[in-house]
């Protein structure tokens, strides 16, 4: 592994780059991970067992998180991390050691949403995998929030966003939290897992509250409609929303080449279950592959 850097919007990213041993140019992947995400947790499982297979495997921070540039601070802006995994792309496809054409794109969770928009927008993806995606429609939101809950945090979070354009402060909350359903992602089963990298200062429980007028104001199921990069969907009845899944699978053109690997896998044990990511890392080498 080497630490590696590349910019987007006058911003420095940081990542963490994991290559094969053998010589020659070789396939690569950008590793876009969970809402809130840094690059040691999810994605760094899935770039080590993909260099292990051949891929030079990037596993980076997005912007307002981690080792990388940006302010303020646990800003979650999903427009900008579609702009973020394009720019990682980009750097994948510069780099001498890299087959330009098959440069792919690999999603967990939330970064599926952000994966699809950048898939769409860019040029020359050879393909894409989603592992446990949340998928993002009005619909889906208002699943997982429901109305009134979706209504009150997108007014929190555009109050937020406008008295930080007039006076440059931030309002915060925490990340998550075990009792507390006012956070950036609530649940118990989610502080669970989040927490432990909070105790060990490996993650930062803190969530930006303007970051709801962003997310809340985006989707992804408009650039499923316009996918054409091969697609590879993980997911299950036991991973998060998955009727908003299937919606996102009907909506890509017949065109467009997809297989859908569907089971019983709780959602959170794709990202840090031994067993579960060696199998889903499988269907994703060959998957690019092909």
């Amino acid at each position: 592994m080497e630490k590696v850097t590349f910019n987007v919007a006058d911003t420095k990213l940081v990542g963490d780059l994991y290559t094969p041993a053998q010589d020659g140019l070789r396939p690569a992947v950008a590793i876009i991970g969970p809402m809130t995400y840094q690059k040691e947790q999810a994605p760094t499982q899935y770039a080590k067992r993909l260099a292990e297979a051949g891929f030079v495997a990037l596993a980076y921070d997005s912007r307002y998180r981690g080792e990388s540039g940006g302010e303020p601070r646990a800003w979650e802006n999903p427009f900008h991390k579609v702009e973020d995994l394009k720019a990682a792309v980009a750097y994948l496809k510069s780099r001498d050691d890299v087959d330009a054409e098959q440069v792919s794109i690999l999603a967990i969770c939330q970064g599926s949403s952000i994966a699809f928009r950048a898939a769409g927008e860019l040029e020359g993806v050879h393909a894409l995998a989603t592992i446990a995606g949340h998928y993002r429609d009005h619909e889906g939101d208002i699943e997982w929030l429901t109305q009134e809950g979706y209504d009150a945090r997108k007014a929190q979070g555009e109050a937020a966003k406008a008295k930080f354009a007039k006076t440059g402060e931030v309002d915060y909350i925490k990340g998550v939290d075990q009792t507390d359903m006012n956070v950036g992602m609530p649940g118990d089963f989610v502080w669970e897992w989040y927490q432990p990298w909070a105790d060990r200062n490996q993650w930062e429980n803190r969530y930006a509250v303007m970051s709801d007028a962003d997310l809340l104001s985006y989707d992804s199921i408009g650039a499923a409609e316009g996918l054409t990069a091969p697609w590879l969907m993980i997911h299950g009845d036991n991973c998060f929303l998955p009727s908003a899944a299937k919606r996102h699978m009907e909506a890509v053109p017949t065109g467009t080449k997809t297989k859908t690997v569907w089971d019983e896998t709780p959602h959170l044990a794709y990202y840090d279950q031994d067993d579960v990511i060696d199998r889903a890392s499988s269907e994703v080498i060959t998957w690019f592959r092909k």
